[in-house]
């Protein structure tokens, strides 16, 4: 019956304890016992108490092979079954192999010294045994002393095991939770690649984009450069001939004036030959007084008809300033507008510069905050980024190169525009003078070239109208050019009506020219000297703006060296974590166990 049972429990997989206390089994039952032992795997307590399995020792053998084959039973109670030495070394041997026995009762057998030493040399192998009884088996006290250190040994064995596997696993799972806050950061992190890949790909196509439209603006301005170069050599060719014209004019008034002195000089020595013939003669020619008289009255009558030819030279001339004066305002006008226009063009480009310095830091920024919680394997990722972005910027650093020099050939471009006008000033200065001394013979002639140059410089207004739908920005440029010659040839003019002015009221008093052509030279020296001024002037400032580009460059080149030791020092910074991460896993417990196995 107990064959049969045990067959059956053979491949049951509910029954966690089985007791089969007095039964009488014998060596059938040792033996079914023994099979139940191989082949069942889910009873993990068993009794045996009250069996005399000892006295058949072949079923006794058979039951402990089964019993070193299984690996699930924890408690075993073989109490008053007769068992001799011969069958606790049979057990020990047993237990020697056995991994999963915890509890074992040999109560009220047999053993005797010869058993309990196979015992004791069994706990030696065996580290899983906690418990063994052994009273009631003529054991000597230094064996079962033994027996117990060795028991404890393993409980105490089994408690560190059992802590070792607590902290592993609290140890796992944190490792567990690492590796999910880790994935989840990388997920984010591909997802702010992904997403500044895409904001990249538009800042590109807006940067072609506006790389296009600069350099149709740049063709634009170029074709209206050459047509405005061909349409100021036409203005300079009749200025030449208008300043030919002044100075013959300035020439015939100069010599005019030295008319008047030669004249002033002759009456002034004919005056002292008289007092001193009068001194001389006064008793004789008294009647010669009402000559002398009449001679008076002649000469007066001719200072006053020169008198009324400079009041209309001078009328005259006040005409030709007012003309000037209109000119030059409308000239002066046009300047201003063009400097204007250019500080707004500064200002903007120095704005997207400043953008563009704020867009950098911040995604150096986001880029630090991210590469602190990367591990190694982002670092492939991380590089492929950098090295697209290393392309980003030296497509930048193309474009800002294109920028600057097509800036710097626009400043030369200027520089050779205002070195042109600073040679047409002094030219027009000479021609001017000029032009005062012959304003009496060829006063319609100037007014004839100043009504052909407002004509011309009407025309070209209208141009650049026309022109300014396409091109504001040069438009502008091209304004505040014309203004600035405006304002100087305007104020040239005006200083130059002043002289004439200064000059008609000397006509009058013959005897106060030379000193009102002294207080003339030293206006025009101090003329020159402003002009000089304002060319210096003119030159520091260019060369102070050349300096602030170069110091916003260095600025850029700065930025840039530290954006590199950031990224240098974030990936060294990385890798320490790694490496710490990395050290702590192996020393921990998880990671020796690991490297064990």
């Amino acid at each position: 019956g107990v064959r049969l049972l045990l067959h059956g429990l053979c491949t049951n997989t509910t029954v966690k304890s089985l007791d089969l206390k007095g039964n009488n089994l014998r060596t059938m039952g040792a033996e079914a016992l023994g099979k139940l032992l191989r082949q069942n795997k889910s009873i993990r307590s068993l009794t045996l108490e009250w069996n005399s399995l000892g006295m058949w020792e072949e079923g006794f053998s058979f039951f402990c092979q089964g019993l070193r084959a299984n690996n699930f039973l924890q408690r075993l109670d073989l109490r008053n079954n007769q068992i001799n030495h011969h069958g606790a070394g049979e057990l020990a041997m047993a237990l020697t192999q056995n991994t999963s026995l915890q509890e074992l009762d040999l109560r009220w057998n047999n053993i005797g010294l010869l058993g309990g030493r196979a015992l004791l040399n069994c706990l030696h192998s065996n580290k899983t045994l906690k418990r063994m009884e052994l009273a009631g088996n003529n054991v000597p006290g230094d064996i079962l002393k033994a027996v117990e250190q060795a028991l404890d040994h393993n409980q105490d064995r089994e408690a560190i095991l059992s802590e070792a596997q607590n902290q592993v696993n609290i140890l796992s799972k944190e490792v567990l939770s690492l590796k999910d806050e880790k994935n989840k950061q990388f997920v984010d992190f591909v997802d702010t690649v992904d997403k500044q890949k895409e904001e990249r790909a538009r800042s590109e196509k807006m940067s072609a984009a506006r790389v296009s439209q600069l350099q149709e603006a740049l063709d634009e301005q170029y074709s209206i450069m050459n047509s405005l170069k061909a349409k100021l050599q036409m203005t300079e060719a009749a200025l030449a001939l208008s300043e030919q014209k002044v100075h013959k004019l300035g020439e015939l008034v100069n010599a005019m004036k030295q008319e008047q002195n030669s004249v002033a000089e002759c009456h002034f020595k004919e005056l002292q030959q008289q007092k001193q013939e009068g001194a001389d003669r006064e008793g004789r020619l008294l009647h010669d007084l009402s000559a002398a008289s009449e001679k008076n009255l002649l000469l007066k009558n001719q200072v006053d008809e020169l008198e009324r030819k400079c009041k209309v030279q001078q009328d005259q001339l006040f005409q030709v300033k007012q003309d000037l004066t209109n000119t030059t305002a409308e000239l002066k006008l046009r300047a201003v507008e063009a400097e204007d226009r250019l500080e707004m063009e500064k200002r903007r480009f120095k704005q997207s510069l400043e953008d563009m310095e704020s867009l950098r830091v911040k995604e150096v920024d986001r880029m630090a905050q991210q590469m602190e919680a990367s591990e190694r394997s982002m670092h492939d990722r991380i590089q492929r980024l950098e090295a697209i972005r290393i392309s980003l910027d030296e497509k930048l650093s193309q474009v800002k190169a294109a920028a600057l020099t097509e800036r710097g050939r626009a400043e030369e471009e200027l520089i050779k525009v205002r070195s042109q006008a600073r040679l047409e000033e002094q030219q027009r200065l000479e021609h001017l003078e000029e032009k005062l001394r012959l304003m009496t013979e060829s006063r319609d002639e100037a007014q004839n070239c100043c009504l052909k140059q407002k004509e011309m410089v009407a025309e070209a207004q209208a141009k650049a109208k026309q022109l300014s739908l396409y091109a504001d920005g040069l438009r502008r440029r091209l304004d505040e050019l014309q203004q600035e010659l405006d304002r100087k040839e305007e104020e040239k003019v005006t200083e130059l009506n002043k002289m004439k002015v200064e000059l008609q009221g000397q006509i009058g008093h013959l005897e106060a020219e030379r000193t009102a052509q002294d207080g003339l030279r030293e206006k025009i020296a101090a003329l020159e000297r402003q002009l000089k001024a304002l060319s210096s002037n003119h030159r520091e400032a260019l060369l102070d703006k050349e300096g602030e580009i170069s110091l916003l460059l260095e600025k850029l080149r700065m930025k840039e060296a530290e954006i590199s030791r950031m990224r240098e020092e974030e990936a060294q910074r990385a890798s320490f974590l790694q490496n710490a991460i990395m050290a702590y896993v192996q020393g921990s417990p998880l990671g020796a166990h690991s490297s064990r196995k």
